[in-house]
């Protein structure tokens, strides 16, 4: 098994970066944005976008975590991780416009989940998808509006996010 890093600690602030500036001009704004990350890694994620789209556009933006793991379609299939907390935050999601943040894109099958949780807490205005990292190899219509970078790989390999608050490592790595 061979592992490659191809994004290091400066390309991932920077990606960040770069998907937070294009989150607020495409909002025009930071008005009427929450920020929701997908456990585990898209919380960690959200909270840095939330943090600099804060910093850039002069205003905090709300920041919570959506848990899609009940909501997933291959339950039966696959050994799913314990639920975690789903945390709106106080204003709730009700005519904003949420901003689902993941660490990796790949079939498309937890962002579905995530739709399908969002109707559950409410009604935004509209819903949008941050990712750090999309792989392709889509199986539902979904693609993300804000990437950090595209990363054409094989159904065979494996990308890992790395983050410093849950690694101790700051990297995104593709084993084959």
């Amino acid at each position: 098994m061979s592992t490659r890093t191809v994004l290091h600690e400066a390309d991932i602030a920077r990606a960040l970066t770069r998907i937070s500036h294009e989150i607020l001009e495409s909002n025009k704004g930071p008005e009427g944005l929450v920020l929701l990350g997908i456990p585990t890694r898209g919380v960690t994620l959200a909270h840095r976008v939330g943090a600099l789209v804060a910093e850039f556009g002069g205003a905090p933006i709300p920041v919570g975590s959506l848990d899609v793991t009940m909501y997933r379609d291959d339950l039966h299939r696959n050994p799913t991780r314990a639920p975690q907390p789903t945390q709106i935050p106080a204003g709730g999601i009700d005519g904003k416009v949420v901003v689902l943040v993941d660490d990796v894109l790949f079939s498309g099958r937890s962002i579905r989940a995530a739709l399908d949780a969002l109707q559950d807490i409410g009604r935004p205005a509209a819903v949008r998808l941050a990712t750090l990292v999309d792989r392709g190899h889509r199986e539902l219509p979904i693609r993300p509006d804000f990437v950090g970078k595209n990363l054409p790989s094989s159904r065979d390999e494996r990308v890992n996010v790395r983050l410093a608050e849950t690694d101790g490592v700051e990297e995104v790595t593709i084993e084959s």
